[in-house]
């Protein structure tokens, strides 16, 4: 795990600028700094270090290839390195790495097939010597980021947005369109930036330029496209029984997380008390047994604390269990520094759990796998039965009516419980138009920041349940859940890996019957039936809590609601005008009085703190 960043561009100090930008990344790398400048083409590559496989100097990065033709700069994982090695016999290597297994191939196979080929997750910057080539490459689902953008004239790139302020000329233009998006969002979706002339690369995606590097030559394209892996799973679906669902899933999971568990470092993992993160527990102490680490963060507030259940699941499977309670103080130590971790305004609340259990687990391991993407896999969150249930009741109406119903999407969602009622409004509007690249227009967040919100969606037609999943795994896990996770962890020099977003695993959570996940009361059914494999039912049959915190609360007393009332009282963004203060205002005394909207508010706050403090521009 790394931080990358670099430019192309001959007019510049660019040992002195390089250096500048991979000190903004230092979290991501605290280990070593490696730089390569090409004089001829003006290409510059940087690279901060985080030790993870191969700990020597032949692992050091930007690395050139045995032949000379190829530099890289990497950020991530590869997993099957040994898989990528026999498809290249013959080859010596210098070391171990898997930076050096991925260069070769880029050079012996050529990048669409080793990009095919690869399990892991990357954001790389890859020079071609020879061809005299830029390619930038993210991984399939985007677990790693990467931003890219003009600045001064100039191809700039980076695993951060404040390793691209940091370029000289850079003036740092809000983009303002995107305001109401991350209003509604809490996030900015790629592949926009909260800055102009910057972007993010999507998930999937390459970018390529060629000398002489004018925009002109710029070509962004996928090399992997999940909606069609979709769809090609719905064509081909899995057709055996559940019983052998479940033993696929729990070999793909095992591979998935046997492949995971390569580190020179040590490693744990993250155990919440919740199914997805105790499955890929449960396969490493079968793995690994007593040799497993495990962190946890508990509430004072039962509503949300799963701190007893994880020690009891960690009790069970032999770990050497670590747990911490949060309390309000550790949330006003910790608001300061997230408009710094995320570049750029980002809402998601579990953010700051998120932010301390990374940093709970940095105390002892240097890697931590995570449960992330069962939900999004296999119908784990609340939301998708509900909106099933909405749409089985309203499909009969007629697409006219259903479409005029989508603009009052907010109304209808009324029954549901407030904690779910932005998402539940985004989603009751996708379904009410089904099939349909809708524009989403919602009075009040106009009102909030001057500014209507368009959503495009994607479709699965005939399949709903599948279609909801879908959209997520697209927009919400990538956007929101892979940022949160990774950011908390870099901010801490922490290696966050995934391996329920392992590729096969992926594809085959897609080709599974709905009913494998979701049979009208229980959900997750194909990934509980392989954690009961590891875990009793009878420790796991309770409720969901989600990791998140008792925030309306926090906002509503003591220090944390003086610390927002005055940012929103003397808002900056609503001075500047990027959001309505009179609107922003009227929410606030709203929120006060009976508590609506608390994932609005906290949008507003950390919108105000990034422009107050995060902003490095």
């Amino acid at each position: 795990m790394c931080g990358i960043a670099g430019f192309i561009d001959g007019n510049v100090d660019r040992a002195g600028v390089l250096k500048s930008m991979t000190d903004a990344l230092v979290h991501r790398g605290p280990d070593a700094e490696g730089f390569w400048l090409d004089k001829d083409s003006g290409v510059s590559l940087g690279h901060r270090r985080l030790s993870i496989r191969d700990l020597s100097e032949t692992g050091a990065q930007p690395m050139i290839s045995a032949s000379g033709r190829f530099v890289i700069a990497y950020n991530g994982e590869v997993y099957n390195a040994e898989e990528l090695k026999a498809k290249m016999p013959g080859v010596k290597y210098r070391g171990s790495s898997d930076t050096e297994v991925l260069l070769e191939a880029f050079e012996r196979l050529g990048i669409e097939k080793t990009l095919e080929a690869v399990k892991g997750m990357f954001a790389i910057a890859l020079y071609d010597r020879w061809e005299r080539s830029l390619t930038l490459m993210r991984d399939r689902i985007g677990e790693k980021p990467l931003y890219f953008g003009r600045v001064n004239g100039s191809c700039v790139f980076a695993s951060e947005l404040s390793a691209i302020t940091r370029f000289p000329g850079f003036e740092g233009k809000i983009n303002r369109a995107v305001i109401s998006t991350y209003m509604l969002y809490g996030y900015i979706p790629a592949p926009h930036t909260i800055y102009e002339e910057v972007y993010k690369l999507k998930p999937g995606g390459i970018f390529r330029v060629k000398e002489p590097f004018a925009v002109q030559d710029v070509k962004i394209g996928k090399y992997y496209n999940i909606k069609k892996v979709a769809q090609r799973a719905l064509e081909q679906p899995f057709t055996g029984s559940f019983e052998e669902a479940a033993d696929e899933l729990q070999r793909l999971l095992t591979e998935a997380v046997k492949g995971q568990l390569a580190s020179d470092v040590p490693l744990g993992a993250y155990l919440s008390g919740g199914i997805d993160s105790a499955t890929v527990v449960g396969i490493m102490s079968r793995l690994r047994p007593g040799d497993v680490k495990t962190f946890s963060i508990g509430f004072d507030d039962k509503k949300y604390d799963e701190a007893p259940e994880a020690e009891a699941i960690a009790k069970h499977l032999g770990t050497d269990h670590t747990q911490r309670y949060v309390t309000e103080k550790d949330l006003k130590e910790v608001i300061p520094r997230i408009a710094s971790i995320y570049g750029e305004p980002y809402a998601d609340s579990s953010q700051i759990p998120t932010y301390l259990v990374s940093a709970l687990a940095k105390t002892k391991v240097t890697v931590c796998l995570s449960g992330d993407a069962g939900d999004e896999l296999f119908c784990g969150y609340r939301t998708y039965p509900q909106m099933l249930d909405l749409w089985n009741k309203i499909k009969g109406v007629p697409k006219p009516l259903r479409m005029a119903a989508g603009g009052v999407a907010g109304s209808i969602t009324g029954s549901i419980p407030k904690a779910y009622r932005a998402g539940m409004c985004l989603k009751a509007g996708n379904i009410l138009e089904f099939k349909e690249a809708v524009d989403h227009y919602d009075p009040f967040i106009d009102k909030l920041t001057d500014g209507p919100v368009s959503i495009i969606r994607t479709a699965l037609p005939g399949n709903e349940l599948q279609q909801m999943m879908l959209d997520d795994l697209m927009r919400y896990h990538p956007e929101d859940i892979l940022v949160k996770v990774d950011r908390a962890g870099m901010a801490v020099s922490l290696e966050n890996r995934i391996p329920m977003l392992d590729k096969d695993v992926v594809a085959f959570a897609l080709s599974l019957p709905s009913a494998y996940k979701y049979d009208g009361s229980t959900a997750k059914r194909v990934l509980k039936e392989v954690l009961y494999r590891y875990v009793p039912k009878e420790m796991m049959d309770r409720p969901k809590k989600g990791f998140a915190v008792p925030l309306e609360r926090w906002l509503k007393e003591g220090d944390t609601k003086e610390w927002a009332d005055e940012l929103i009282t003397n808002s900056r963004a609503a001075s500047d005008e990027l959001i309505n203060k009179k609107e922003m205002l009227k929410l606030w005394a709203e929120f006060l009085k009976n508590g609506r909207s608390p994932r609005l508010i906290w949008n507003v706050l950390m919108l105000e703190q990034w422009y107050r403090g995060g902003n490095n521009k």
